[in-house]
């Protein structure tokens, strides 16, 4: 019996002390590790895309394209010519098969109207064609586009708060709508929307700049149901400044995020209304990062 006792007593002892194994990362953690590589100042002020070999940014009237090391080599400084319907603002954007897809609108104090999926050549920036949204969606504003190249569809993001900036939109590459799907919970202020390794991901502008607060990204999971979560993926509290924050890519050459940021300006709805101590001009840059994916959780003690 005291055998019997002191095995049990020596097996349970040996239990303890084994490792576990790891345990599977939760669906609700970041999906990647984020590590600020480098900052590029560009010359707008809206969205950015990257085909691996260039980079493209937007400001809200013009388009850039630079080489990998910043230099800028084009520019158009009238990107609404040509369209179906007029627009005074570009979004975010996104390069898919050579091709820039834009968010376009009529954009003014907050309000958004006659919104638009422009797409133009991304060699030479060019103008090639408009299609036109769905109003029954309900959407009222867009901030960002990016092109899903597995399914081969197009979503949008809504800036605008309330019903709009609930969903995220989704069209065919034809410009057909197909649905929304709902946030949950809802993200303040969705400036960028980009697809990544099956997941898309968000940028807000949901830090109040007066109070030096950050912006974040968040990750959207999407499946066939109507609404999906959202998951904290980062807080940009590195950020030289806290400003806006606004689109983003993921370089696929790399593997780094690009992340578009503005600071100095004062943004009131949307649009600047003059200057933090210290500025007088706002100043456009890209962070870039390295994105590793997140190991397994530490095993329980």
């Amino acid at each position: 019996m005291k055998k019997f006792i002191a095995l049990s007593a020596l097996l349970l002892g040996a239990a303890l002390v084994l490792p576990q194994a790891p345990q599977a990362r939760p669906a609700h953690a970041p999906k990647y590790e984020y590590k600020l590589k480098s900052v590029m100042p560009v010359a707008g002020r809206q969205g950015v895309a990257c085909d691996g070999k260039y980079i493209y940014v937007s400001d809200s009237k013009k388009l850039f394209k630079y080489d990998m090391n910043g230099k800028l080599l084009k520019q158009n400084d009238n990107p609404f010519e040509g369209y179906a319907i007029p627009s005074n603002h570009i979004g975010d954007i996104d390069v898919y098969n050579g091709e820039l897809y834009i968010s376009a609108e009529n954009f003014m104090d907050g309000v958004g109207k006659d919104i638009q999926i422009a797409v133009h050549d991304a060699d030479t920036l060019k103008f090639k064609r408009t299609f036109k949204f769905e109003p029954k969606s309900g959407q009222m504003e867009v901030s960002g586009i990016t092109v899903d190249p597995v399914k081969g569809t197009v979503w949008m993001c809504s800036w605008v708060g309330e019903e709009s900036g609930r969903y995220l939109y989704e069209y065919d590459l034809e410009g057909k709508y197909l649905r929304k799907v709902h946030l949950q919970p809802v993200p303040q202020w969705v400036q960028g929307v980009f697809y990544y390794d099956g997941s898309l991901f968000l940028t807000a502008d949901d830090g109040t700049a007066d109070d030096n607060e950050p912006d974040h990204l968040y990750r959207v999971d999407v499946t066939s149901a109507t609404n999906a979560p959202v998951v904290l993926e980062k807080t940009f509290d590195e950020a030289i400044k806290q400003g806006e924050i606004e689109g983003l890519c993921v370089d696929p050459a790399s593997g780094d995020l690009l992340v578009h940021m503005n600071r100095g300006a004062r943004i009131v709805l949307g649009m600047g209304k003059g200057f933090y101590p210290g500025y007088d001009k706002e100043v456009h840059e890209l962070y870039r990062y390295s994105m590793q994916p997140a190991g397994p959780r530490a095993p329980r003690p």
